[in-house]
């Protein structure tokens, strides 16, 4: 009878444990965990010719309480992510690239929206702002090298920076008696914002007025002066540069602390990235025992990224026939995974991440049916 009250006060303790648990994930807003999410991870890291965002919003109010995390959302995975109750989707890759001119039934990505959109689902893709983000895919695939310092093949620059205009245009203004004048036409220009100081100008106190500009009101501002030459002096037009930001960015270029063989290093990858084979291409001149120093990598499709990156060896999923025989042809070992194998192992860290970021307040399950679509037979 002891025996007895005690596995039932052990599975009554498991119980509360349970619903304690539950009741602590509740759900967000989803406009609140978009916000979120960008905090996370910021969109404006995203390539130009990107699609990320959300992609697929129900009608609002919506509320999430589980997100669904995926490499690729197929058709196996939509109906994975439907049984498993997903209010948004987290799909790596966006499912909805090219511009879609109608949603039916014939093709199978008009049929994720049809579906998505029936079941309240949304479906939100972060894609290269995550191969951009200091914590992202690349940062992740980096880990498999073994000790090594990192750098962004190509650094993201800071998207807040400067707040206003692509262009500094600054003059000094000739006479103090046009100064009112001057500034009010310069202001009334779209796109312009303007600051003055003084300036000594061959010991003689004049104003010196300096004026962000975007690229279509610098054109304008540019004829006022040329049709106003009276007016100003000393006039300099600068070009304004967004500041690097040192961690953030695409690509890495990874220094290993000590060398290691080719070998040794293919055998680290394919543990990193469960996998039984990868594809490797041997630099000229180079064996299987040659030592690996720098390693430049991209997840995905990493030929624009990597070429021309000094390095002992490339790694990234895929890369054309040409750009492989190029880089063996400079003595770089190229070693291929297929694309999104360089990608899924990264979800998993993203769950920690993402939990951790949002305090737990919602459920966050990985896809099991999402796999990459080429197998070695």
């Amino acid at each position: 009878m002891l025996s007895a009250r005690v596995r039932l006060a052990s599975t009554t303790v498991r119980f509360v444990h349970s619903l304690i648990c539950s009741s602590s994930r509740s759900f967000m807003d989803l406009k609140a965990l978009l916000s979120s999410l960008n905090d996370f991870a910021s969109l404006s890291f995203a390539e130009s010719w990107d699609n990320v965002g959300l992609l697929v919003e129900p009608s609002p109010p919506h509320t999430v309480s589980t997100l669904f995390l995926t490499n690729d959302l197929t058709e196996e995975v939509m109906e994975e992510a439907l049984q498993k109750k997903a209010d948004l989707i987290l799909s790596y890759h966006p499912p909805i690239f090219r511009p879609m001119k109608r949603i039916t039934w014939k093709s199978w990505k008009e049929r994720l929206v049809i579906r998505a959109l029936e079941n309240r689902v949304g479906i939100y893709s972060p894609h290269t702002a995550y191969d951009a983000a200091p914590q992202g895919v690349n940062h992740w695939l980096a880990k498999g090298l073994g000790v090594c310092t990192s750098r962004p093949i190509h650094p993201s620059k800071a998207p807040d920076h400067p707040t206003e205009g692509t262009h500094r245009v600054e003059f000094n203004v000739t006479h103090a008696e046009d100064l009112d004048k001057v500034i009010s036409a310069v202001k009334g220009i779209a796109g312009v914002s303007v600051t003055s100081f003084s300036a000594r100008t061959d010991d003689e106190e004049q104003t010196r007025l300096s004026l962000n500009c975007t690229q279509q009101a610098l054109m304008q501002v540019v004829a006022f002066l040329s049709q106003n030459r009276q007016f100003y002096q000393k006039t300099e037009i600068l070009s304004l540069e967004k500041p690097l930001l040192l961690h953030t960015g695409m690509g890495r270029l990874c220094t290993l602390d000590e060398s290691v063989s080719l070998e040794t290093m293919v055998e680290r990858i394919k543990k990193h990235l469960k996998l039984s084979h990868v594809r490797l291409a041997l630099g000229v001149g180079k064996t299987l025992g040659s030592p690996v120093k720098v390693v430049a990598l991209c997840a995905g499709s990493g030929s624009s990224v990597l070429q021309g990156t000094e390095a002992d060896l490339y790694l990234t999923g895929e890369m054309s026939h040409h750009d492989v025989l190029d880089a063996a042809s400079q003595g770089i070992n190229v070693i291929l995974c297929e694309h999104s194998n360089t990608e899924r192992g990264f979800l998993s860290d993203l769950r920690d991440m993402l939990g951790a970021h949002l305090e737990n307040k919602i459920n966050i399950i990985l896809s099991e049916t999402d796999r990459d679509p080429l197998h070695v037979v």
